[in-house]
């Protein structure tokens, strides 16, 4: 039974890899996706995230404005005629997408409408294995997951807090909570045949001698596709320099003993559209929109 599950998902990765844009290198430069951002809200706070709503900045967390689910299906109708090559709807945010039930209503609309696209979910995990089998049922096949590190004592450097069930918890307790979490959500998600691609932040003298354990643990947990990407300095981690080349491409190699690394990551914000390395085609499909609402830090 397990040959055969290791079999199908080998055989859907190799499918859905040639036409996502972020899975396969050759798919990268010729297929869109666009990004619906209708998740206001976070449950972590990374300390090196800073989510804003503007136009001008070209990075995770970001968006115009936040997106209703009820307009999801109008928005992805606009975004293919923007962009015929989009293969895949996203939600990437700004806030993490388990935190409210909005991604999950959103992709039930956008699968009934348009049942040939791919769908796909970025999240911290924290609430992955909870909402695993819904996230299935709604249609989604491809999951990131961003573990930044599998030991508390690094992890607790990287977030400053996570609030689960209403209580907020610190240091090396909320690290292992989110640790605990994000593998046990692994695990059921991939158990069910969803891809998982693993997003780590590389972030120099904090986890970049971490990597081949993060990259072996979410590997034995379900992962198909590892992915590092170098830190943005912002927020309480503005003091740490950005990695090197040399410090990004040794991670890479340290990854790559235990899964295949993913190297096009462009950054993406949480209302991208089109294909990754042309010109993003956001501002035209949210820019002038004025119902999109205000971002909450909540």
């Amino acid at each position: 039974m397990q040959n055969t599950i290791k079999r199908d998902k080998s055989e859907k990765f190799t499918k859905l890899s040639n036409i996502h844009p972020c899975l396969g290198g050759e798919a990268h430069t010729k297929f869109g996706r666009v990004h619906l951002p209708v998740s206001p809200t976070c449950n972590i706070q990374c300390k090196f995230c800073k989510r804003e709503c503007n136009s001008n900045e070209d990075r995770p967390g970001v968006a115009n404005g936040i997106l209703l689910p009820k307009d999801a299906v109008k928005t992805v109708k606009r975004a293919l005629e923007l962009c015929p090559e989009i293969t895949v709807v996203g939600i990437a945010g700004p806030g993490d997408t388990l935190a409210t039930g909005f991604a999950i209503e959103t992709f039930k609309l956008v699968n009934k409408a348009y049942p040939d696209l791919i769908l796909c979910l970025s999240t911290n995990g924290l609430l992955l294995e909870k909402y695993a089998q819904e996230l299935f049922e709604a249609g989604v096949s491809t999951i990131t997951v961003t573990v930044n590190a599998v030991d508390p004592k690094i992890q607790s450097q990287i977030i400053s807090n996570i609030i689960l069930d209403g209580k907020a918890y610190y240091g090396e307790e909320a690290a292992k909570i989110l640790i605990d979490a994000q593998l046990r959500g692994i695990k059921k998600i991939s158990d069910l045949g969803v891809l998982v691609k693993v997003n780590t932040v590389l972030v120099p003298g904090i986890n970049d001698k971490h990597i081949e354990e993060t990259a072996r643990t979410v590997k034995e947990a379900g992962a198909t596709l590892y992915n590092i990407i170098p830190l943005i300095p912002q927020h309480d981690l503005s003091y740490v320099t950005a990695p090197t080349c040399e410090q990004l491409d040794n991670a890479r190699i340290e990854a790559e003993k235990y899964l295949e690394v993913f190297r096009h990551c462009k950054h993406c914000r949480a209302d991208a559209c089109g294909i990754p390395g042309k010109k993003d085609l956001s501002s035209l499909l949210y820019g002038t929109r004025s119902d999109l609402e205000t971002f909450s830090h909540g």
